[in-house]
């Protein structure tokens, strides 16, 4: 006998059924392996995206290509079998930039050191997500804040794909100025931001793949792109297996970028978790709990320290993953889909190295952009709220630092409301994030 909502019966689908408990979560095999492939097409671009900018840290482009499909599928395969969330993971957007352009290119530290603070950062939050602390601190930082950091990474994403692209350019004068439309590589990167912002208003499947893809063989029909191929056999793990320095990591002058990968990773996560969750029924009507949340988060941390030891920056949750649940996926089969997907990728290499600096670029300003809607939801109203967040977004990508961004909000956020008579909005975690923060720009 056969149901309306399940699969013929049968031994692998009964045990997946038991597993995944489908029935219970209103959904069976057909739509898990539909919201699978949904959300894979929709964050496939990390593979492209991340090895891109994770070389300019001088890391192996094939080593970390490689990476970025296993950290994603170790990511998926917990979240699966742990959590039963339909949640896909890989390495978060915006932290890459800080690891190789801020860590690595500003402040002058190797990649492996910038590695092990990932590697670090990933342990503390695994600790965190084991004990009440981790609620405490999310808890204790307003909301306001929580919004910019968002929106700043948004920003330095998006500065970051502009200036990559060529689009603006340094200006002895003004700092920075246009650049020239008349060269391949500007005028394509804005081609292929437009090309994902349409597709994606219009609801079409995979829109930033297809940006992609579709502004690569432009170029390579315009000869600047050359063709390697697209199948291969994966590229070696080696130069950045186990390669993090932990040791070089664990330096005071560390600290503030350990706390920039843990603070935004942890409130990025939470931010998806909730947003999914809601999307997927996963909260309890009665209690307005959500079901599993806990194990989600453990999850998604040890999937950043995991991801450390392949190579990879903070492996976090992705809120494409909303466009699976949307199309059907309701549990962990889902997310190992994903994973299953992103392991047939690693046989992509060739596609990946080909992808051009301009196709990635306009990714990252498209990202951007939806990443800095987040600070609609800051109160404007309140300057000793509105300021503190203008600080803390802008002055990310005008410092180009993720890091300081987080320091002189937060500083300015403290100042502001005890100056003001507001020291009821100010706890206890504030205080001594801001002193240490103090510290680090006076001392280090």
């Amino acid at each position: 006998m056969i149901s309306s909502n399940s699969e013929p019966n049968s031994i692998p689908s009964n045990f997946l059924e038991r597993f995944f408990k489908l029935k219970q979560h209103g959904s069976n095999v057909k739509n898990e392996m539909i919201g699978g492939i949904t959300t894979f097409a929709t964050m496939a671009y990390i593979i492209f995206v991340n090895p891109s900018i994770m070389a300019a840290s001088g890391m192996d482009h094939g080593a970390v290509f490689v990476a970025t499909c296993i950290g994603a599928a170790i990511g998926c395969l917990l979240m699966g079998l742990f959590a039963n969330w339909p949640v896909g993971l890989a390495p978060g957007m915006g932290l890459n930039a800080f690891f190789a352009f801020t860590v690595v290119g500003e402040m002058g530290y190797s990649w492996e050191v910038a590695l092990g603070a990932v590697f670090l950062s990933g342990v503390i939050f695994v600790a965190m997500s084991f004990y009440r602390v981790r609620e405490w601190i999310i808890e204790s930082i307003p909301q306001s804040l929580r919004f910019a950091m968002t929106a700043g990474v948004g920003l330095f994403l998006g500065l970051i794909g502009l200036k990559g692209a060529g689009i603006v350019v340094d200006n002895p004068a003004t700092l920075i100025s246009m650049g020239d439309f008349t060269q391949p590589s500007a005028l394509l990167a804005g081609v292929c931001f437009l090309i994902i912002a349409v597709l994606s208003e219009r609801k079409v499947f995979g829109a930033v793949l297809i940006g992609i893809i579709s502004v690569t063989l432009v170029g390579l029909g315009l000869g600047i792109v050359e063709y390697n191929g697209i199948f291969s056999a994966p590229p070696s793990i080696a130069p950045t297996f186990m390669a993090m320095d932990i040791m070089g990591a664990l330096n005071i002058s560390m600290v503030s970028v350990i706390l920039a990968f843990l603070f935004v990773n942890m409130f990025d996560t939470a931010g998806t978790l909730m947003g999914v969750a809601d999307r997927a029924n996963l909260i309890d009507p009665e209690t307005n709990k959500i079901q599993g949340l806990s194990k989600a988060l453990k999850a998604d941390s040890v999937a950043s320290v995991a991801g450390a030891c392949v190579g990879c920056p903070p492996v976090t949750s992705y809120l494409e993953s909303a466009a699976g649940v949307a199309a059907g996926g309701r549990t962990g089969l889902s997310a190992l889909v994903i994973g299953a997907l992103f392991v047939l990728a690693i046989f992509l290499s060739p596609l990946a190295a080909m992808i051009p600096s301009y196709a990635t670029a306009g990714a990252l300003i498209y990202v951007a952009f939806v990443m800095i809607s987040s600070l609609q939801h800051v109160n404007w109203r309140d300057f000793t709220d509105s300021a503190p967040a203008a600080i803390t977004a802008f002055m990310m990508p005008l410092t180009f630092s993720i890091a300081n961004g987080i320091a002189l909000g937060f500083i300015t956020y403290t100042v502001l409301k005890l100056a003001t008579g507001k020291s009821k909005d100010v706890s206890v975690c504030m205080y001594v994030l801001t002193l240490v923060f103090v510290a680090k720009l006076m001392f280090l």
